[in-house]
C-alpha cells in the first residue's frame, strides 16, 4: 500500500516525506506524539503559544545563490505555502560582564564590527574569518560523502579527505586559544549552544556550519513553527500518503537482509505496515534499537556506542504588556557570567545557569496577534535527572516535581536580574526539563541535539544517509548535524537516494 514509511515528523522526516510525495510517492510518516513536527511544534498555555525548538533559520531569504537554496528547497517542497521574516540586525547579540555586541549579517559586517571593537586583533580577526570559511568548505565535503554512492564518496574522500580530517578533528578550543584578547575569544565561541557542544569538544568545522548558516541573515517561519508541519504534510497527504499520530515504532521489520515494513503501538495496540522502503528519522540509536540484533550487527552496535550530547533546561514565559517597549526584541540574546563561556551547568539547584539563551518568539513573527512570549535556555549536564529519567509520562514523583520548581524559580530569578524591565510583565512560567524532551522526542538522556557532537561523531562510517541494511535509510540531526538546515537537508538526502530525481533540487 505504501511506497516509503518515515518515522518521524520531525523536519527531516517532514521534507523526505513531502519530497517524496512530489515525485508521485505515498508516504506514511508514523510520528510518536501526537502533534506532529517534532521541534518545529508549538504549544498552547492560558493563551500563549510557544515555540518548542525553533529560534532562527538561515538560508531562507530572497537571495539568489546559496544564502537562498534553503529557503527556493522549502517554497517547492510546500507549494509556495512557507514565509519566513527576518530576525532583524543584529540577530544575535552577545552579553558579557561589562560588554555587549551584535553580531550582524552580512558577515562583513560582523567582522567589521569586530575590528572596530578589537583594532588590535585585526591578525587574530583576519585568521580566524580564513578558519571558518575553510572549515565550512570541509564541512560541505564531509556532508556530501555521507549522502553518496559509495564510489561517489570515496573519489571525493581522495580529493578533499585531508582538509576534512583536520577540520573534524580541530576543537573550538583550539581555534580560539589562538585569539589573544579574551573578551573577542568569549565573543566568538558564545553560539555554541546552537549545536550543543562545548569548546573543549566541539569541532571547529561544526562551529563554522552552523554559524556561518546565518552569515545572510537569520530568519523565522511567518506564522510559527508549526507551518512546518501543517505545510509539508498537506502535500503527502495530497499526493495519497498520511500520517498517524501516536504511532510509536517499535520494530524495523528486516525479511531476507531488506526492510519489509514497521511494526507499531498506537493507543495501546499493536499495528503492522507493509512497505519495501523506510527512512528513518528518529535518532540513530533509536532506530537501531528497532532493528534485530542480527541485522547489521556491527553497524548496530557502533550506533548504540555514542553518547548522547548535553540535555538543556527551557523555561517558558508568558508576558502581558509592551515587551518590546521594555527591552524585547526579534533577536536571540546570548548571556554570560563570566568569559569562560565553556562551562556547563552541572548543579542547576544549587548554582545559577553559567549561560542563558534568550529568545521572544513572540516578536519575531509578524503576524502573530498571540500574547508575548518568552523562552529562556540552559544546556546542562543530564546527570541531576538520571534517577528520573525514563519513567512513563505520567509518572512524575514528588520529589521531581520539587526540584524542577526550584530549578524554575531559580532560572525565573536570573532572567528577572538580567530583564528587570521585564520581570514585572511575566504571568505565567512552566520549565522544560531532560525528561521532557525525552518523552516528546526519544532523545536519549534528554540530549538538545541528540548524539554528542564531537570527533569522533564526525568520523563515523556509520552516520551515512545509506545504511547496511537494504532499504533503509538515515536522516535527522545524527547524520546531518544540528539545526533546521541542516536536519532538513538530511531528508532531502534521504529522498534523493530513492528519487535520484530529486538530485536537481538540491543542486538548485
Amino acid at each position: 500500500m505504501w511506497d516509503t514509511i518515515v518515522l518521524g515528523s520531525g523536519i527531516a522526516g517532514l521534507t523526505a516525506a513531502a519530497a517524496l510525495a512530489h515525485r508521485g510517492q505515498r508516504v506514511l510518516v508514523l510520528e510518536q506524539h501526537l502533534t506532529p513536527g517534532g521541534q518545529t511544534q508549538t504549544f498552547q498555555r492560558q493563551g500563549w503559544t510557544f515555540a518548542t525548538g525553533v529560534h532562527y533559520i538561515g538560508g531562507v531569504g530572497p537571495f539568489p545563490g546559496p544564502d537562498g537554496q534553503f529557503g527556493r528547497l522549502l517554497a517547492w517542497l510546500s507549494n509556495d505555502q512557507l514565509a519566513f521574516a527576518p530576525c532583524g540586525n543584529p540577530y544575535d547579540i552577545v552579553r558579557l560582564p561589562g560588554l555587549e555586541f551584535g553580531i550582524e549579517h552580512p558577515e562583513a559586517a560582523y567582522r567589521q564590527r569586530l575590528l572596530e571593537r578589537f583594532p588590535h586583533q585585526r591578525i587574530a580577526i583576519d585568521r580566524w574569518f580564513g578558519q571558518m570559511a575553510q572549515a565550512r568548505r570541509a564541512a560541505m565535503s564531509l556532508f556530501a560523502m555521507r549522502g553518496m554512492p559509495a564510489p561517489l564518496a570515496w573519489g571525493l574522500k581522495l580529493w578533499r579527505g585531508a582538509e576534512v580530517e583536520a577540520m573534524s578533528r580541530r576543537t573550538l578550543a583550539e581555534a580560539l586559544a589562538e585569539v589573544p584578547d579574551p573578551q573577542l575569544r568569549a565573543i566568538l565561541g558564545a553560539r555554541w549552544g546552537d549545536y550543543g557542544a562545548p569548546p573543549e569538544h566541539a569541532p571547529l568545522l561544526e562551529h563554522a556550519l552552523v554559524t556561518g548558516s546565518y552569515n545572510a541573515g537569520a530568519w523565522f517561519p511567518v506564522g510559527g513553527p508549526s507551518r512546518f508541519a501543517q505545510t509539508l504534510l498537506s502535500v503527502v497527504q495530497g499526493a495519497g500518503g498520511a500520517v498517524e499520530l501516536g504511532a510509536s515504532a517499535e520494530r524495523i521489520v528486516v525479511e531476507g537482509g531488506r526492510v519489509a515494513g514497521v511494526d507499531f503501538s498506537q493507543h495501546g495496540q499493536p499495528h503492522s505496515v507493509r512497505a519495501p522502503r523506510v527512512i528513518s528519522a528518529i535518532g540513530a540509536p533509536n532506530t537501531a534499537a528497532c532493528l534485530a540484533e542480527s541485522a547489521a550487527r556491527e553497524w548496530q552496535a557502533e550506533l548504540l556506542g555514542f553518547k548522547p550530547g548535553l540535555a538543556y533546561l527551557s523555561l517558558y514565559l508568558g508576558l502581558e504588556g509592551d515587551i518590546e517597549a521594555a527591552g524585547a526584541s526579534a533577536a536571540n540574546v546570548w548571556i554570560y557570567d563570566g568569559l569562560d563561556i565553556g562551562r556547563v551547568w552541572r548543579q542547576p539547584a544549587d548554582e545559577d545557569a553559567p549561560g542563558l539563551f534568550v529568545s521572544f518568539p513572540s516578536l519575531k513573527d509578524p503576524r502573530s496577534s498571540d500574547k508575548p512570549t518568552a523562552e529562556v535556555l540552559a544546556l546542562c549536564d543530564a546527570a541531576p535527572f538520571e534517577g528520573w529519567l525514563g519513567r512513563p509520562a505520567g509518572e512524575r514523583p514528588e520529589d521531581y516535581l520539587a526540584y524542577k520548581a526550584w530549578v524554575a524559580e531559580r532560572l525565573l530569578a536570573q532572567f528577572g536580574r538580567h530583564f528587570p524591565s521585564l520581570a514585572p510583565m511575566i504571568r505565567f512560567h512552566e520549565l522544560a526539563t531532560p525528561l521532557t524532551q525525552q518523552h516528546y522526542v526519544r532523545a536519549p538522556q534528554g540530549a538538545m541535539y541528540g548524539i554528542v557532537m564531537d570527533a569522533e561523531r564526525l568520523a563515523s562510517g556509520a552516520l551515512n544517509v545509506r545504511t547496511p541494511v537494504k532499504g533503509l535509510l538515515l536522516a535527522g540531526q545524527d547524520v546531518s548535524g544540528a539545526g533546521v538546515q541542516a536536519a532538513a537537508m538530511s531528508g532531502l538526502m534521504a529522498a534523493a537516494v530513492l528519487e535520484p530525481a530529486l538530485l536537481r533540487q538540491l543542486m538548485g
